[in-house]
């Protein structure tokens, strides 16, 4: 399998979140990709591809997922930052202040302060000084992988190992450790290339909030996510069961929310159940939102998946026999990250070439 990754990834780099009413060390870290890419590598998955920002055809492809204000905002955000102070040069910015439902969102605000929370929905994504150019370069990878599935025609998989994640990310909001949301922009990128209906698979502990807000007045994208109740689980306020899709995108939109302490055969049956919605939509490429937050050891999850599942879960996406993007989400044991993302890459080739006969 192509292995399309963010050689700019490192670029941004949070110094602290906040973390259940507390700043802690960003879970978020370079570490996480750099042990996939390691491991991926030991195993020999497939060749290795760095992902190049294409400049204005780059900004073209992002304008057809998130709106023209939020991209701006996001490529002046830093300088905005520093010029309020240069000493802030030293420090990440993080919103502190957000409109609530009734006041404007219309407006965008003179105040730094404002257009970040305006843009925001928690403060746990710290902008740095290298996120808007790390952003670029992981959807690139986003828009790279898809691209390279749809020059293999019905047959083709690629892995966008891209970083920051991306499904939290809405067409104009971050959160979540996401800015741009390459999962939904590699499912926009298969349309483009003409895959009539693009399945987005989301198998990441947290709800794809962003994916699904992006998608979910469209038939021709179907959004499945397995992930924690929003009722106890980030990021709380969507991922319900209910939330099905409106306007012409009425009946497709799939969330399945488990409690926490799910383990791997409750899990499964989750998986099949949004496997078999993928199938009756009749997709045409997948698009498959990979955190492997449901690992066991994570420590802001709580799903309880062993590494061996892993390789049960890619065999079983392999199940589908579509063309497919996976693109790099969660994962925050960042001892276990590299052989569980692997572990589904594995799984997933060894079982594709029966799948697809």
């Amino acid at each position: 399998m192509l292995v399309v990754h963010n050689p700019v990834h490192h670029l941004h780099a949070g110094r602290q979140e906040m973390f259940r009413g507390r700043l802690v060390d960003c879970h978020e870290t370079p570490d996480r990709l750099t042990r996939v890419l390691a491991e991926l590598q030991r195993r020999g998955v497939g060749p290795l591809q760095a992902a190049v920002d294409a400049g204005t055809t780059l900004d073209s492809a992002l304008a057809r997922v998130h709106t023209p204000r939020y991209l701006q905002f996001l490529a002046h955000a830093w300088r905005d930052w520093v010029a309020l102070d240069p000493a802030n040069a030293g420090r990440d910015a993080l919103p502190s202040v957000w409109p609530a439902p009734g006041m404007r969102f219309d407006v965008l605000p003179d105040s730094f302060a404002a257009r970040l929370g305006l843009f925001s929905f928690d403060a746990g994504t710290p902008l740095t000084a290298g996120s808007w150019a790390a952003a670029r370069g992981g959807a690139a990878c986003a828009i790279g992988a898809a691209e390279a599935v749809l020059a293999a025609g019905g047959r083709g998989s690629a892995f966008a190992l891209s970083r920051p994640p991306g499904h939290h990310a809405g067409a104009d909001f971050l959160g979540g450790y996401c800015f741009l949301n390459n999962a939904a922009l590699a499912a926009q990128a298969l349309r483009e290339g003409g895959q009539a209906r693009v399945a987005v698979l989301d198998v990441d502990y947290h709800h794809g909030n962003g994916t699904q807000s992006i998608f979910y007045e469209r038939a021709d994208v179907l959004t499945v996510s397995i992930h924690g109740d929003p009722r106890t689980e980030y990021p709380f306020f969507l991922g319900h069961a209910d939330e099905r899709g409106a306007g012409a995108g009425g009946g497709f939109n799939l969330n399945l929310p488990l409690p926490r302490g799910t383990g791997f055969a409750r899990w499964r049956e989750a998986l099949q159940l949004g496997l078999q919605a993928i199938a009756q939509f009749d997709a045409q490429a997948l698009v498959v939102s990979l955190g492997v937050d449901t690992f066991e050891g994570d420590p802001i999850s709580g799903f309880g998946l062993k590494s061996a599942d892993y390789l049960l879960l890619g065999q079983d996406i392999a199940g589908a026999a579509l063309p497919t993007v996976f693109v790099f989400e969660g994962g925050y044991a960042v001892d276990d990250v590299g052989v569980n993302t692997a572990n589904v890459i594995e799984g997933f080739c060894a079982a594709w070439p029966t799948a697809a006969a």
